[in-house]
């Protein structure tokens, strides 16, 4: 390996972002000592301005080094597509009309178990951590994120529930993301960047990875669900509550035609910022059937995925060859290590850019890949839309960077038995 000056700053500042992450307290507590400077000291305490941050001072370099045209090449080099399609599908899901119907359905099932009245909070908390992630192989993972998200926030983190608990729900939740998009070709990041390359369909997905990802989501819901089983006892669950839609039937199915329009075209920006501009026109048209859209939350996750673009792409030059070094069994473990301070998208990008790979070294670079997607808030794109959701709920208005990994080693061993052991000693 060669680097050049350029790549050498890029990953020391990728490096210092990634410590920045783990440091977002500091920042807020310089807030409250230097209040003539708190608006400063907020803005970097906010994870979600992490990337874009440093993004911006990697770009500043870069411009001193190599000049307005080399800088300019290479941000149209890059792929802002994702950061774009997570901004908007962030939004649409989370209107009103969209979050209700999800609401309705979800306690629709949970009416209908059999089961006494008290344990009708487990069941509809079982239902939002397992059902609306592998939910997401359809609508996509970004998508899923934000309503588990949403319904988990209002209807759980706005009642006097433990911290202890909040930190297992995010870690349990950012896991199961992170698999239950692996049920189709189309859904999870990870997957996208590989799956025309390699020529993996769907049917392909769920033979080798879907069973696999629906029983883990499956252990990680129930587990949770059953630690915590007393607390969940003692929260109430109104039968009445959300048995009906207030909101016209005819704004719910026009909202999900402009759901399933990001979705369908969610790799051509063009044209599904188009349909995002007839939603936002939809919605002001509509507004008293709308609460706040999310715009703010929104820009802020794609800023921190834009900025993540902006200085992943410096990393390759020291990633790449240590994949491909590893032997299947060891990139399984090492793609899921490097996730939680990379990307997965980035992981299985570059490896895709490898030739002549094995099938099992395939599989294992994937499966590592979304295994390691809940570690950290950078692991996985839509992590920083479940963050900017839920982090109100915490003390001091953030998730620990330390608790989120200790909340999600768990469900992410969970993962590793049902991707690599079952795999390996199964079949």
């Amino acid at each position: 390996m060669n680097p050049t000056t350029v790549q050498l700053v890029g990953a020391t500042l990728f490096a210092l972002a990634i410590a920045h992450t783990f440091s977002v307290k500091y920042f807020e507590r310089l807030a409250h000592r230097y209040p003539n400077h708190s608006g400063s000291f907020h803005f970097l305490g906010e994870v979600e301005a992490v990337f874009g941050f440093w993004a911006l001072v990697f770009v500043l370099f870069k411009f001193s080094i190599t000049g307005k045209a080399a800088t300019v090449d290479y941000l149209e080099g890059r792929n802002f597509t994702e950061p774009m399609f997570v901004f908007v599908i962030m939004v649409i899901a989370a209107s009103k009309p969209v979050v209700d119907l999800a609401s309705f359905l979800v306690r629709a099932i949970t009416r209908s178990l059999p089961l006494r009245a008290s344990a009708k909070p487990q069941a509809f908390y079982f239902l939002l951590l397992g059902f609306v992630p592998l939910l997401g192989s359809l609508i996509t993972e970004p998508a899923a994120m934000t309503l588990a998200a949403l319904l988990l926030r209002d209807h759980f983190f706005s009642k006097n529930i433990s911290t202890k608990l909040k930190y297992a729900t995010v870690g349990a939740l950012f896991v199961n993301i992170s698999i239950g998009g692996t049920l189709t070709a189309y859904a999870a990041p990870p997957v996208l960047m590989v799956a025309q390359t390699w020529n993996w369909t769907t049917p392909f997905m769920f033979a080798e990875f879907g069973w696999r990802a629906a029983l883990a989501v499956t252990i990680n819901a129930l587990a949770v669900t059953l630690l915590f089983a007393r607390e969940l006892r003692r929260l109430e669950f109104h039968a009445s509550e959300g048995a009906r839609i207030d909101t016209p039937w005819s704004i719910v199915i026009v909202s999900l035609l402009f759901l399933a329009g990001v979705v369908f075209f969610a790799h051509y920006d063009s044209v599904f910022m188009g349909i995002f501009l007839f939603f936002l026109g939809f919605a002001t048209a509509y507004e008293k059937y709308q609460d706040r859209l999310i715009l703010r939350e929104a820009l802020m996750v794609g800023f921190f995925l834009a900025g993540l673009v902006v200085l992943g792409a410096q990393q390759a030059w020291w990633l790449q060859p240590l994949l491909t070094k590893m032997s299947p069994d060891a990139v399984y473990f090492g793609s899921t290590a490097l996730t939680a301070i990379t990307d997965n998208a980035a992981i299985t990008y570059l490896a895709s850019l490898v030739p002549n790979l094995s099938d099992e070294f395939k599989y294992m670079v994937v499966a590592g890949a979304v295994t390691g997607g809940g570690l950290t808030v950078i692991a996985n794109a839509p992590n920083p839309a479940g963050y900017s959701i839920l982090k109100g709920s915490f003390p001091d208005q953030a998730i620990g960077a330390g608790g989120l990994l200790l909340a999600a080693l768990p469900p992410t061993i969970v993962a590793i038995f049902c991707f690599y052991v079952l795999r390996v000693f199964v079949g």
